[in-house]
């Protein structure tokens, strides 16, 4: 091999793979050596403090907020009311309704009513204490049936019946459906209100530059692009003066996935003081931030035929909504739109109801509007199962889709690993070697459980429809050899930058470490929507793969023409490149150095956006629901519960997750287990709960998350089924595996003990009282018994009539 502009020949790096291995996270050594900078952790030297005021009252008339007397304390530098804001707010365009400081109205205890900013925590509270609040109380409710009556107030002037949303879909001929079932029933489910409870607590810091008129806000968001776009229109902004910053994020969950008050009261704050300010929230501001899952009442009805196949589907939801918008009406579309895709289903007809009450705004939280409806889908047909003498696992099997698929409310379906799933489970758990064969102890019953789930690959339309492209990433070459991947996109711990990071590498054939991310800096960075409906892997995934695949083109080019030669005729190695069929080799840098010569750095971009084929139909609210990509996932519980005292342990949990390609095992396998840990969650305690509008869990301690001690094993098999339209083939890895866990911990306490519970959390409260409620039943009966066969021989000694 010859030598090249006098470089030593040296035999070159063989090509480097990257995906379909177990990769430690990009940014992990941050965070494990505690060097990673959260939005607290920021050092702003002289930064002034910010506090909230919050409504004391659940709903009510504001008739003053008086100032005077904390604009008066030393060191108090701000005092802002709604008055101070130009626009209400809301991720949702057309739902765009809550106010960063409430202003005529409130609608929630804990509503944010005014803010200050001082030198520090202490005066900052005191000027919280000296200002001076009227409110003139109103009727509140706090549940959707008090909403709904027919003489309660309105929240919203602009919404009749306390209705955010009602939603009427009718697919196929449900009334023949049923008609052509051989078993139908019906059952009412109820589930709790729960938070996201994500570790890190709500902090942003905003700077205003009063000579430009500029604002830099540094924020905990898992959505920067919504937060630029709702800062410049409640602080009436053009958005070129604004700048948004993500740190590093401390989890989201879904509780971050729009802009929230307190990040547009910190810039207000700013702006007002003429400097910067940090505002950090405790844990109870945290949870009155709110934006979890709502209670939800689900009315189910289901037709089977004797094999299983599902003919018909009736479902009636109503969700309690919380005081504001948000992403409610998604919510509530979401809860209709899944019933599909998961199975082959005959006819469906679903109607939707999501109230406005007087509380915290519930939200999107991970597994976003189609847990609680799984819930009792699985659990209804686990009942059902058993009513037709058929396994579990037969009656899935009886309704597997073939893809392509197209649903009936046209979601399209490009891949379906759920057999594999389905297999994998069965197998993995012993299900048919062990149930209703567990080791039983005196006073612990034993009981296996099983369901199934699926979710989205982020959604196929974006919130603000503008027509750029879903998902943009920039590559950035310069003359040291090094890429950096530009992107807007949030890494809030799922581990997005490595993923992007690999992707590149993969098609580059580089080692990973010759690629720096640079994210989520408005000012750096190209817009992208955000992380939410698991949209990162499958959209910015795609966008990464074609910026590659650009860049390499370049690449190659500039070999070709360094070393004369056609480019087809370049064989691309990574850390170098050959002239096929030939010794003659350039290595990579000085392949970097041909393709700069008279262009400098160089930037290539990648865009990606879902085909229209995957976007859903043309009805009121078909856009919901639609993605390019859907996951699908299995679970078996094991459980034993003790008789006495009602309480649950969860043993062993088997989960199977088709994520398409796994392009980093490792990352996949946690956010799996992560998913149906927060499933273990919400079926075994964790509930919000308030007493006239006064949350009572409003910490750690009260609201009941599992812990390590909690934690059972979770065994994890990765499908791969290979989505046609994802990058290399992968799909989302961290939410479809929630929505099956509630119920197959369900279905697996009925196998212990014969319960069919139709709420969440499974409780030990909730357990003993049916346990005990089964014994009086049942003494009740024996009494009835009794007397009746008591009754038979009087009956029989008493002479007939005539005789």
């Amino acid at each position: 091999m010859k030598p090249v502009h006098g470089r030593p020949p040296r035999d070159p790096a063989p090509p480097t793979h990257s995906i379909g291995l177990p990769q430690p996270l990009v940014d992990g050594a941050e965070k494990v050596s505690g060097r990673a900078l959260y939005t607290a952790d920021l050092p702003f030297a002289g930064a002034l403090v910010g506090r909230i005021g919050r409504s004391t009252v659940a709903h009510g008339l504001i008739r003053s907020i008086d100032a005077t007397r904390a604009l008066a304390l030393p060191g108090v530098h701000a005092v802002i009311t709604g008055a101070d804001f130009s626009a209400p707010y809301g991720v949702i365009p057309i739902a765009e309704n809550e106010w960063p400081l409430a202003r005529d109205r409130v609608r929630y205890r804990g509503e944010p009513l005014f803010a200050v900013a001082a030198d520090d925590a202490r005066t900052a509270q005191a000027a919280l204490a000296a200002v001076v609040v009227e409110i003139d109380a109103l009727p509140a409710y706090f549940d959707a049936d008090a909403a709904r009556a027919p003489d309660a107030l309105l929240l919203h002037d602009d919404k009749p019946g306390n209705l955010e949303r009602r939603v009427e879909q009718d697919f196929g001929d449900v009334d023949a459906g049923f008609a052509a079932a051989d078993l139908v029933l019906e059952r009412c489910y109820d589930c709790a209100e729960v938070a996201h409870g994500q570790i890190e607590l709500n902090a942003t810091v905003a700077q205003w530059d009063a000579e430009r008129e500029q604002l830099t806000v540094h924020s905990v968001t898992q959505v920067p692009y919504y937060l630029h776009l709702m800062l410049a229109q409640t602080l009436g902004l053009d958005g070129a003066a604004v700048r948004v910053i993500k740190p590093f994020v401390g989890g989201g969950f879904g509780h971050r996935v729009e802009a929230l008050n307190f990040e547009m009261v910190t810039a207000a704050l700013a702006r007002a003081a003429g400097g910067t300010v940090k505002l950090e929230l405790t844990r109870e501001e945290t949870f009155l931030t709110h934006r979890g899952r709502p209670a939800t009442q689900t009315r189910l009805k289901v037709g089977l035929q004797k094999n299983g196949e599902i003919t018909a589907v009736d479902a009636e939801v109503v969700q309690r909504g919380g005081a504001y918008a948000g992403y409610g009406l998604v919510t509530i579309l979401y809860a209709g739109a899944l019933l599909h895709a998961l199975y082959r289903v005959g006819a469906v007809r679903y109607r939707g109801w999501r109230v406005y009450t007087n509380l915290p705004p519930c939200g999107a939280m991970r597994g976003h509007g189609a847990v609680n409806v799984r819930f009792a889908f699985e659990s209804l047909l686990d009942e059902m199962a058993t009513q037709l003498g058929l396994d579990p696992f037969a009656l899935r099997r009886a309704n597997l889709i073939t893809p392509p698929y197209r649903t009936l409310n046209d979601l399209q379906v490009n891949s379906y690993g759920l057999p594999q799933c389905l297999d994998a489970v069965e197998r993995a758990s012993g299900w048919h070697e062990r149930r209703g064969r567990l080791p039983q102890r005196p006073g612990l019953k034993r009981g296996l459980g099983m369901a199934c789930s699926h979710y989205v690959s982020g959604s196929a339309k974006p919130v603000h429809w503008s027509g750029e492209p879903h998902a943009v990433v920039i590559l950035k070459l310069d003359f040291d050899g090094s890429i950096t991947l530009l992107t807007g996109a949030a890494d809030i711990g799922q581990g997005s930058s490595t993923l992007l990071t690999q992707v590149v590498a993969e098609v580059l054939l580089l080692p990973m470490p010759r690629i720096r991310v640079v994210a989520t800096d408005s000012a750096l960075t190209p817009k992208d929507n955000g992380s939410y409906s698991s949209r990162v892997s499958f959209m910015v995934g795609n966008a990464a793969l074609r910026a590659a695949e650009a860049l390499k083109r370049v690449l190659v080019e500039a070999a070709a023409r360094r070393l004369e030669v056609a480019a087809d005729e370049i064989e691309w190695l990574g850390e170098s490149c050959a002239v096929a069929g030939t010794d003659r080799r350039l290595g990579f840098a000085d392949v970097v150095q041909a393709a700069l010569v008279d262009t400098g750095t160089l930037t290539v971009k990648g865009t990606w956006s879902t085909p229209p084929e995957t976007q859903g139909g043309k009805f009121r609210g078909a856009a919901v629901g639609s993605t390019a990509g859907f996951s699908y996932s299995a679970q078996v519980v094991e459980v034993e519960v003790e008789e006495d005292t009602g309480a649950v342990r969860v043993l062993q949990v088997w989960s199977a997750h088709d994520c398409g390609r796994a392009i980093n095992p490792l990352a996949v396998q946690g956010q799996v287990q992560g998913a149906v840990w927060m499933g273990l969650g919400q079926a075994l305690g964790e509930q919000t709960q308030y007493h006239e509008g006064l949350p009572l869990r409003a910490n750690f301690i009260d609201y009941r998350i599992p812990t390590a001690v909690e934690s059972p094993p979770i065994d994890v098999t990765l499908v791969e089924s290979i989505d046609p339209l994802g990058p290399f083939g992968a799909k989302e890895a961290s939410e479809g595996g929630l929505h099956s866990v509630p119920p197959a911990m369900a279905a697996a306490v009925h196998d212990a003990t014969g319960l069919r519970l139709h709420a969440l959390p499974i409780t030990p409260d909730r357990v003993l009282e049916a346990l005990q409620q089964r014994q009086r039943d049942e003494r009740l009966a024996a009494a009835r018994a009794q007397r009746a066969a008591a009754a038979v021989p009087a009956a029989a000694a008493v002479p007939a009539t005539g005789e």
